[in-house]
């Protein structure tokens, strides 16, 4: 067949042709005969036949509903002097809807009594779509690959061959780099996708069973290239099994499997987490709460798999009970050969010590920090938990590096989400047999953490960080893909737990949270604009000239000074700052605090500066307010909790960055935020310090803010950047980088008034 293209030169073409002929009494008859008359017959039976027009011209115009079209319609092909052609099929079609002409036109005209022949050698025969279709999982030689590894094939058997059909799919897949690229190579006008099936023949595949399929093949392919035909998966990936179940199961097939059944089973164990009890402990001193007691089974359930996790519970859920329940079975089942390594921030480890001792008598334990360690260093190996710091594992890395450990556990996890910080790179330099990371704020700003966390527990489970970027975050964080989103949580969600107060707390009192804007005014709103007109105008200038990327200390200063404007002029050291002597925000403060404690309620005060800190310090001394605070110099900072929980005084100043984590205050009952932060995540588990078990009154969370300025925006922005955290796990997906708009929103004039 020759084809000339739209530029007017001609081509040769493999299209697919019909030859229409009509059966009158034994006489065949092409459709392209022009006669309108003819004899029909043998000897004294001949007799002189008419066209049935209408008859021919239905059929005809069945055959071309199917896709055929007419050849003197066809004005850009030519066919052979010698063809029989009356048809073109798809004439600008390709394999697949040739081949869907072939799996579905041709059994429905037979179906409708047509007479159907396939010449030989037609290169776009099929094979039944129906085929049994198998699925192949074997363990690869550990000595070969030096890992324990998996090969997964998937394919159909025809006539007693297999035909792997997995090189096929990643080939389709190659040419989409994302969920969203998939739906657009699925979303084509033929009835089937068409893989090869080998000798000359084609398998049709519906395209919702193909989708089901690629969507599964997609989160395992990594562009490597195949080995033997076969996708290679890692232990913690062969959960996919029942996702491939499920795909053909909501296509009415079935899958049949072949290979290591072991394998096959614990894949289907390891998706389909239990809901069952741990076993009683006779080590753990305390009662476990039915959403705990499940955590417990959870971690269990992955140390069965050989599997790291992410234990995501919501602040206030006990993370640490759960863990230490955790560990008491290990050690009561015998399993707990060599010791745990528990890495806490500076600030937590008081906690750990006291919560063991409480919980857990029977778990030695060893505080290995402070200025004496070394002394220590003899007992790691003797005891069942080391209890140690990030900056301590940081500066002890060589001495640590060399015990191995039945489990490395990381709490407040965040600290390793830059995976080239120090901490990153110390805790995955270590030897452990199981890994585990505790964080009620696994995704705090984007996702790269999230891919930093898994890099510790599970190298290679997420990909090469760049692959990840491509993968994932461009299509969520930049293009909001929600099919991207859903794929991502698929694929961790067995390996991360994460339940909400409202969802398991249900005796938890209720929580409320109030926005208090205050306006500027006078010489403090003319201060705000002054410096905002001049920062916006420097920031612009120089984005021009570096791009965002390269002016982030610039705009943070600006947006500092202006945050601090609003805070209290007593902390912008400008000269005109020190001349203005109001700050609405302040007096705000004073009046909302003195109408708290005459209610008799107990309040946590929280803010990032701790210049602010000092005076509101100073405005309670002089009001008479007792008080107690922790900022970065506290010392003894138990010492200053038990004041508080113990009701010596009723007000608790904090800094952010200092308390925002690891305290336990269910005395109080109200919150004040003075200042917003840009990390959502930050503000609420400084809330959490309140709301968590054991809290019995309600609990009240103020967010001071300026009306119409920078903190109000910013609160905007932390909303944004909140979703990509909640989203993970349900919702819908938002993008949370800064632009140029964004920027101009913070450095727009002060509103007059806020809603």
């Amino acid at each position: 067949m020759w084809v000339t293209d739209p530029q007017g030169e001609e081509r040769e073409a493999e299209v697919p042709v019909v030859s229409l002929t009509f059966d009158y009494s034994g006489t065949a008859v092409r459709a392209s005969d022009r006669r309108e008359r003819f004899f029909v017959g043998k000897g004294s039976g001949v007799e002189l036949v008419a066209r049935d027009r209408s008859g021919e011209a239905r059929a005809q115009c069945l055959l071309e509903n199917f896709g055929a079209v007419e050849m003197s319609c066809a004005e850009s092909y030519c066919p052979p002097l010698d063809s029989q052609a009356d048809y073109l099929v798809h004439p600008d079609g390709n394999v697949h809807a040739w081949c869907s002409f072939t799996a579905y036109a041709v059994p429905q005209l037979r179906a409708l009594g047509w007479g159907v022949e396939i010449a030989p050698g037609y290169p776009y025969s099929v094979v039944s779509e129906d085929s049994s279709w198998y699925a192949g999982l074997e363990r690869e030689d550990e000595e070969s690959s030096g890992n324990d590894w998996f090969s997964l094939e998937l394919g159909v058997e025809i006539d007693g061959r297999r035909v792997n059909l997995m090189p096929a799919l990643v080939e389709l897949l190659d040419e989409c780099s994302d969920a969203d690229s998939l739906e657009s190579l699925l979303r084509m006008p033929t009835r089937f996708r068409v893989l090869p099936a080998g000798d000359g023949q084609y398998l049709p595949v519906p395209p919702e069973r193909l989708r089901s399929l690629l969507k599964v093949v997609i989160e395992l392919y990594r562009g490597e290239r195949l080995e033997s035909g076969a996708l290679c998966l890692s232990p913690s990936r062969t959960a996919v099994v029942a996702d491939l179940d499920a795909a053909f199961a909501s296509t009415g097939l079935e899958l049949t499997w072949h290979g290591d059944r072991d394998a096959y089973e614990r894949g289907r164990s390891l998706a389909h987490p239990p809901h069952a009890v741990p076993p009683t402990m006779e080590g753990l001193q305390a009662g476990l709460r039915p959403y705990q007691a499940e955590g417990v089974a959870w971690l269990q359930h992955l140390r069965e798999h050989d599997a790291g996790g992410i234990l995501a519970d919501d602040m206030g859920l006990g993370k640490t009970l759960q863990t230490i329940a955790h560990l008491v079975l290990e050690k009561e089942a015998g399993r707990m050969t060599c010791p745990s390594l528990v890495i806490v921030p500076k600030s937590l480890l008081g906690n750990w010590q006291r919560e063991l001792t409480r919980f857990a008598p029977g778990l030695t334990q060893c505080c290995f920090a402070g200025p004496r360690r070394a002394e220590r260093l003899k007992d790691i190996a003797r005891v069942d938990v080391v209890l140690t710091t990030y900056p301590v594992l940081i500066r002890e890395l060589s001495a640590l590096s060399e015990q191995p450990f039945h489990y490395i556990i990381l709490d407040e996890a965040q600290a390793i989400k830059n995976p080239k910080s120090q901490s990153s790179v110390a805790v995955k330099a270590l030897q452990s047999g199981y890994r585990l990371a505790l964080s009620g704020t696994p995704v705090e700003n984007h996702l790269g953490e999230l891919w930093s966390l898994f890099d510790f527990l599970m190298p290679g489970f997420l990909g090469d960080q760049e692959r990840f970027r491509v993968k994932y975050r461009n299509p969520i964080e930049r293009g909001g893909s929600q099919p991207v989103l859903e794929s991502l949580r698929h694929v961790v969600s067995p390996f991360m737990l994460r339940r909400m107060k409202e969802h398991v707390a249900r005796e938890l009192p209720p929580k409320t949270q109030i926005v208090r804007p205050v306006e500027l005014e006078g010489d403090q709103r003319d201060l705000y604009e002054s410096i905002r007109v001049a920062a916006h105008g420097e920031v612009r200038n120089l984005i021009k000239k570096k791009g965002i990327g390269g002016s982030t200390i610039l705009i943070l200063d600006a947006l500092m000074k202006l945050r601090q404007v609003c805070c209290d002029p007593r902390l912008v050291s400008a000269e005109a700052a020190q001349r203005v002597r109001t700050s609405a925000k302040y007096e705000l403060f004073f009046e909302l605090l003195e109408l708290q404690l005459s209610e008799g309620r107990r309040v946590l005060v929280f803010s990032q500066f701790t210049r602010m800190l000092a005076l509101l310090s100073q405005g309670l001394r002089e009001r008479g307010i007792n008080y107690v605070e922790i900022t970065g110099a506290t010392n003894d900072r138990q010492r200053e909790v038990d004041r508080f929980q113990q009701g010596e005084v009723d007000v608790f100043l904090i800094s952010l960055k200092a308390g925002g984590t690891g305290l336990n205050l269910t005395r109080a009952d109200t919150v004040i935020h003075y200042d917003p932060w840009w990390n959502a995540a930050a503000q609420s588990q400084a809330t959490d310090r309140a709301y968590r078990i054991g809290q019995t009154r309600p609990v009240f969370v103020y967010d001071l803010i300026v009306a119409g300025s920078v903190e109000e925006r910013m609160l905007r922005l932390q909303q944004r950047k909140s979703e990509l955290s909640r989203t993970l796990l349900g919702g819908a997906p938002t993008g949370t980088n800064l632009s140029e708009d964004d920027l101009d929103d913070l450095f727009a004039p002060l509103e007059s008034s806020s809603t």
